[in-house]
């Protein structure tokens, strides 16, 4: 244990010594002022953010690809890369063209064939996407800065679905990019975003560099949420992987780095009190809380069980022992966020409070045979990382056999990919966060793309759900999209595709030096300032 302490002291000491010295070499010239240094909040060994849904990876998307349309602070959907578009009076036939100017980080013009061709790759893994898919004819590109979509059926949330503003977000890439399958990782890293990946920097589990994009040509609104202009006033940020929350607050409070995403809940206290540093929100609307199921592999193939586990499961319990600051949590029946347009408290036998009596009931007339339950636990995710240890408890208490194995996040997210049984590298369930924006309503919800094999990590198959989303998308009013998105909920629970687990915010602990952050839902680094 000692040997262990002192390697984990030196790796620390390395870490900011790393930090340390760039800083020294820069201290005579003004590029010190000009290096942004953040502390993402997981380590980054995931790059492609079509293929993964992870929050760093999006982050990561967001820094070097731009999208054709945002979404603002308001929920109002832009246009970005689009410069006008229009659409046909039977509303089947609708047609974009894009800005002047548009160039991949290689020099290469963005064109109409690379959008299309990025979009097809989107649609392949996205439940938005796919049921954009579906109402989808054909794509045409009639030049390079025109590109049509035309449906066999209305589709009226289109520009919802083309300006989506967290995973998957349809980035823009080279057609030669987004030729890869949806089914494997890109190997380039290339898009026409307003930073440039520096690849040749890349060190996985340490470091990772981008420089400002000198050709970026930026809209010239004001920058609001996903939408507006994306001006850079720094030449280079760096994303400085330390595990350790401590250290992250030691490098935080000495300069060493700029950002810390996600600081620890019990630091918050000493933050507030520590002269220097500012609490920002770049997701004022807050996140939930989800235990996601694997509907491939026993138990949790059986809906019986996994209904079970729903009521087994308990928010209150999860929430104080991982948030614990009052007024940073709250508990919330509805699978979509409260206060957000389809939250709805219309949730059966799902009351969002732990049963063990009931659930242990439900267990035995399912047929629950002991098969052990492999959850996965990331242990230097500190904002998730209590919470298998209380779903474990709970899911015992019911009288699951439990078999919680440690990790780090990016072990986590490479596995949940695996479609394994359990014993043979795969998983049973995990546990993850997603910011309201993702889940506010039914298209942009992960855990509702139950289209099987295809379908988000967990792969729940229902016909039902994919029929109704289709509805959703194609429904004429308001009223109607509330209607159908109970539905929506009221079968997603019937079929028990996840456990939602309460809300919370997590904001992030910025030196008072930097300033021009941009609530975005997602953590985006154009228009900050480093004085």
């Amino acid at each position: 244990m000692k040997r262990r302490s002192l390697v984990s002291i030196a790796a620390a000491a390395a870490v900011s010594a790393a930090m340390v010295m760039p800083l020294a070499v820069n201290a005579q010239g003004q590029a010190q002022a000009k290096t942004l240094r953040i502390v993402p909040h997981a380590n980054v060994t995931i790059l492609d953010p079509i293929w993964s849904t992870a929050f760093v990876t999006r982050n990561h998307g967001y820094m070097i690809y731009d999208t054709l349309f945002g979404t603002d602070a308001s929920g109002a959907v832009k246009p970005q890369m689009v410069d006008k578009w229009n659409v046909s009076k039977d509303n089947l036939t609708w047609t974009f063209t894009l800005r002047d100017g548009l160039e991949f980080h290689d020099g290469a013009p963005v064109t109409s064939t690379d959008v299309v061709a990025s979009i097809k790759r989107w649609a392949s893994r996205d439940s938005f996407g796919g049921v954009l898919a579906k109402s989808v004819a054909d794509y045409a590109t009639p030049d390079a800065k025109t590109f049509v979509i035309k449906l066999k059926q209305p589709f009226g949330v289109m520009l919802e679905a083309l300006g989506k503003p967290s995973s998957n977000v349809p980035f823009i890439m080279p057609a030669r990019i987004a030729a890869t399958p949806g089914s494997e990782q890109i190997k380039d890293n290339i898009g026409s975003g307003p930073y440039k990946f520096v690849q040749a920097e890349y060190k996985p589990g340490e470091k990772l560099v981008y420089v400002k994009n000198d050709k970026y040509k930026s809209r010239s609104e004001a920058p609001n949420g996903t939408t507006g202009g994306k001006p850079v006033f720094v030449d280079r940020v760096e994303w400085v992987i330390i595990r350790d929350p401590q250290t992250q607050f030691n490098a935080l409070v000495a300069g060493e780095v700029d950002i810390v995403e996600q600081p620890t809940f019990e630091q918050y206290a000493s933050l507030k009190a520590t002269k220097g540093v500012q609490l920002v929100d770049a997701q004022p609307a807050g996140l939930q809380y989800i235990f996601r199921f694997n509907h491939k592999h026993p138990p949790f193939d059986n809906v019986k069980i996994r209904q079970a586990a729903m009521v087994a499961l308990g928010q209150e319990q999860h929430l104080k022992a991982q948030v614990g600051t009052p007024g940073m949590y709250k508990f919330c029946k509805s699978m979509f966020p409260c206060g957000t347009p389809y939250a709805s408290d219309n949730t059966s036998f799902y009351t969002g409070s732990a049963d063990p009596k009931k659930a242990a009931q439900m267990l035995k007339d399912a047929g629950y045979k002991g098969e052990p339950v492999l959850l996965m636990r990331p242990t230097d995710l500190a904002s998730i990382a209590k919470l298998p240890l209380v779903a474990k408890q709970q899911l015992e208490a019911a009288g699951f056999k439990v078999d919680m194995q440690q990790m780090d996040w990016a072990t986590l997210v490479a596995r949940r990919a695996k479609k394994d049984a359990p014993a043979a590298g795969g998983w049973n369930a995990f546990m993850t966060a997603w910011t309201a924006g993702d889940i506010q309503n039914p298209l942009t919800m992960a855990m509702m793309n139950a289209a099987g094999d295809n379908g988000w990590f967990g792969w729940q198959d229902d016909k039902q759900i994919e029929e109704l989303k289709v509805k959703f998308a194609q429904a004429g009013s308001d009223a109607e999209k509330k209607k159908l998105a109970e539905q929506l909920q009221l079968r997603a629970i019937e079929t028990a595709s996840h456990v939602h687990l309460g809300q919370y915010n997590n904001p992030a602990a910025v030196r008072d030096n930097v300033s021009g952050i941009v609530p975005a839902g997602a953590q985006v680094y154009w228009n900050v300032k480093k004085n």
